[in-house]
Order: C-alpha cells, then sequence, then structure tokens
C-alpha cells in the first residue's frame, strides 16, 4: 500500500508557475508508474503528466506540454510537476497516483490504471 500527500497548490496569476509535490509513503521509484491527474469542475479526470522511471520515460498531455516539467526524487520518494506559464484552463484540482506497474503513452490517462491516489491540492489561476 502507498500513501500519497500532495502538497504546493494555491492561486497564482495567469503567466505564473507552482510546483506541486507529492510524497509517497514508500519507495515507488522504478517498479510504479507515478502520475498528476486534475479534474476541473464538471469535467472528468484528466491525465496531466507520468513518469515511468524504470523505463526512462515521461509522458505529457498535449495541453501541458512545453509548459509542465515531472520530476521524481528517487532518496526523497517525492514526485513533482513544475507547471510554468499557467492559464485559467489549468484551474483544477490537481490529484497525484501511482499504478504498481509500467505506463505508456496511451495508458498514463487512463484513471482506473492507477491503484492509489492523493487527496488532491487545489490550483486556481485568474
Amino acid at each position: 500500500h502507498v500513501q500519497l500527500v500532495e502538497s504546493g497548490g494555491g492561486s497564482v496569476q495567469a503567466g505564473g508557475s507552482l510546483r506541486l509535490s507529492c510524497a509517497a509513503s514508500r519507495y515507488t521509484y522504478s517498479t510504479y508508474c507515478m502520475g498528476w491527474f486534475r479534474q476541473a469542475p464538471g469535467k472528468e479526470r484528466e491525465g496531466v503528466a507520468a513518469i515511468y522511471p524504470g523505463g526512462g520515460s515521461t509522458y505529457y498531455a498535449d495541453s501541458v506540454k512545453g509548459r509542465f516539467t515531472i520530476s521524481q526524487d528517487n532518496a526523497k520518494n517525492t514526485l513533482t510537476l513544475q507547471m510554468n506559464g499557467l492559464s485559467p484552463e489549468d484551474t483544477a484540482m490537481y490529484y497525484c497516483a501511482a499504478a504498481v506497474r509500467m505506463c505508456g503513452s496511451d495508458s498514463y490517462r487512463v484513471p482506473h490504471m492507477f491503484d492509489y491516489w492523493g487527496q488532491g491540492t487545489q490550483v486556481t489561476v485568474s
């Protein structure tokens, strides 16, 4: 079992940056696919980015490519999402998720592929 705790959300003006962090309760590097999802009111949960260090791969939704960067700190069991160039369309609850399997360019965006979820952190861009 893995517990995930997100932090770093908040309110920012358009064009600004935020850095989200997700602390995992156990070692997840190399064997887990770690991802970030977001969900805006009235919309479906959307896969934003994922990383699978075991395969040396990262994946990004087209809507965030070039603006967001996902990374993982092995020593600290921490997943990070650096978000730059934020726009109001990025406003949502952001969730960290872990899958006990590898992920690919299609599967990283599928919520039910992930086994563990954090409680979410709100990002508001005005």
